[in-house]
């Protein structure tokens, strides 16, 4: 698989943490042209080959309010959604997805 690696790309994740170790500053670059910025929150889950599980790391500032945290799990689902489908072909259940994202939404109370 290596020899068919054209080219690398790397995308970094800079956490600032307080005295506790709780994230006060996230910036994210991606090197490719990809953008950078600030984030109040991040998700990242990666599949492990070896292990055949998923690892996570979720993390969040001090200042992610629960009403942006809100909106951040309903943005998440619905991308998943369309993830998946992509991945699968599987429109049924990625329909199911989206109805869990759109029924979250109404009971958090986060829809205009």
């Amino acid at each position: 698989m290596e020899k068919d690696i054209k080219k690398r790309t790397q995308i970094k994740i800079d956490v600032g943490l307080d005295e506790n170790r709780l994230p006060l500053e996230m910036k994210w670059d991606a090197s490719d042209g990809g953008g950078k910025g600030d984030c109040k929150a991040f998700m990242l889950a990666m599949w492990d080959r070896a292990e055949e599980n998923t690892m996570r790391i979720d993390l969040w500032d001090k200042e992610m309010s629960i009403f942006e945290m809100q909106r951040f799990f309903h943005q998440t689902f619905m991308t998943m959604s369309d993830t998946y489908e992509r991945a699968t072909g599987k429109k049924p259940e990625a329909e199911a997805i989206r109805k869990f994202a759109r029924e979250f939404a109404e009971k958090a109370g986060i829809l205009g």
